[in-house]
Order: structure tokens, then C-alpha cells, then sequence
């Protein structure tokens, strides 16, 4: 059993101001489930960091964040010392260069907006990570998906991605069911569209998996 599971899940919002924001489709409902299988049968703690959603899992240690830059502050607050960090969260790559504090008149919004780059968070997190933490990363694909995962894989120095396979057939963001791709060092595994807490019972089957080949390989744990 692990003994802290550290997950983000759920949207990032960026304020335009006090009414208005940028954000995206992500219901949190996968990382709702992975902190649900994994509290139940892999972890004595499950840290939960998650954007605005309508339901949170109950047992865990829950912190509530808005914006991108909100999510990597409290993320990295208990980074240091969790056993598995799955990134879950669709956090925002943009925010915009400006917020108001009042509402934005309609004779005054701009039309065209200035934006800057959110941090990378994940790949941040393959920076500082450990040889003994286990990271899980997420990805949302619309074209050649897993091409495309293998060189955020490498980029991003991961154990796991988890590749959301993003079509008008397989919506995933807001769906109560998804298609997904894993994808480890040595194996690409395609899942058939299925309920997102089947899902999230197959990723912790796989965390377990390689944390067991990683014990076996005499990789010290903590």
C-alpha cells in the first residue's frame, strides 16, 4: 500500500474578471474515481488538488484551487511526500496577460485578447521528482494520439500517460464514459470505451503493476 497518493483533477479557471474566466470542459469525474479506487484498496492517504467541480470524494485530504497558478503552488506543497503523483487536472496553458477587478463593460471588452503561458506543471513535476515516485500523466488527443503521447511520455518523464482519445464518438471531457490509451515505457494498451470508475480501476491496477516491477527491478522505495 502507498502511502500518500497525490491527484489533481478537475478544470483550471483564469479570470478575465470577477464574472468572466477562461477555462475547459473537464468534469473532474475520473479523478473523482481515481481517488476513490485508490483510497479504498492502495493508499493510506489520498491528497486531492482539484479545480471548481460539482462533487469531491469524501476521505481525502482536499484542497480546493481556481486558476493554474493556484494548482502548482498547492501541488508542490505536498509533492515532496507522496509515493504516486497522478496528474490528472486539464489545467489551462493560457491565462490572461490582465484581469479586472469590475466587471468588463461591453464598450470596453476587448476583441482581441492578450494572453501568457500557464507553468507546466507535469512537466515540472518529471523535472523534481524522485527515482521512487511513480508519476501519471494525462493527455487529451484529437489526432494521431499516440504518436502524439509518446513524445509528451519522453518529454514529460513519465511512468504512465493516459492518453484521452478526444472525438465526436469518445467526447470524454463531461462524459460519463471514455475511451482512453495507456501508455508505459514498454507497452501501448488500448482500453474500449467504458465507465470512468472502470477506468480509473484499470490506472490503479497498472500504478500497482509497476510499482511492483520497480520493487522488483531493486528500485529503493521510501
Amino acid at each position: 500500500m502507498f502511502k500518500r497518493v497525490l491527484i489533481t483533477s478537475g478544470p483550471t479557471r483564469e479570470p478575465l474578471d470577477p464574472i468572466r474566466f477562461l477555462g475547459n470542459r473537464s468534469s473532474g469525474l475520473t479523478g473523482m474515481n481515481l481517488a476513490r479506487v485508490f483510497l479504498k484498496k492502495y493508499a493510506a492517504e489520498v491528497v486531492f488538488v482539484s479545480g471548481p467541480v460539482c462533487r469531491y470524494p469524501s476521505g481525502v485530504t482536499l484542497v480546493k484551487v481556481e486558476t493554474a497558478l493556484e494548482m502548482r503552488d498547492a501541488f508542490f506543497k505536498y509533492f515532496s511526500g507522496a509515493d504516486v503523483i497522478i496528474m490528472a487536472a486539464a489545467v489551462g496553458d493560457f491565462r490572461p496577460a490582465g484581469s479586472s477587478q469590475q466587471k468588463i463593460k461591453k464598450a470596453g471588452f476587448p476583441l482581441v485578447m492578450k494572453l501568457e503561458r500557464n507553468p507546466d506543471i507535469l512537466k515540472e513535476a518529471g523535472e523534481r521528482r524522485t527515482p521512487q515516485q511513480l508519476l501519471v500523466g494525462f493527455a487529451a488527443e484529437t489526432e494521431n494520439a499516440v504518436k502524439n503521447g509518446k513524445r509528451k511520455f519522453l518529454r514529460k518523464n513519465l511512468d504512465l500517460l493516459v492518453i484521452n482519445e478526444i472525438s465526436a464518438e469518445n467526447p470524454a471531457f463531461g462524459a460519463v464514459r471514455n475511451r482512453v490509451t495507456l501508455l508505459t515505457a514498454d507497452r501501448v494498451i488500448p482500453l474500449p470505451r467504458r465507465s470512468k470508475s472502470e477506468l480509473a480501476a484499470a490506472i490503479a491496477i497498472q500504478v500497482a503493476n509497476l510499482s511492483i516491477m520497480r520493487k522488483n527491478r531493486g528500485v529503493p522505495r521510501e
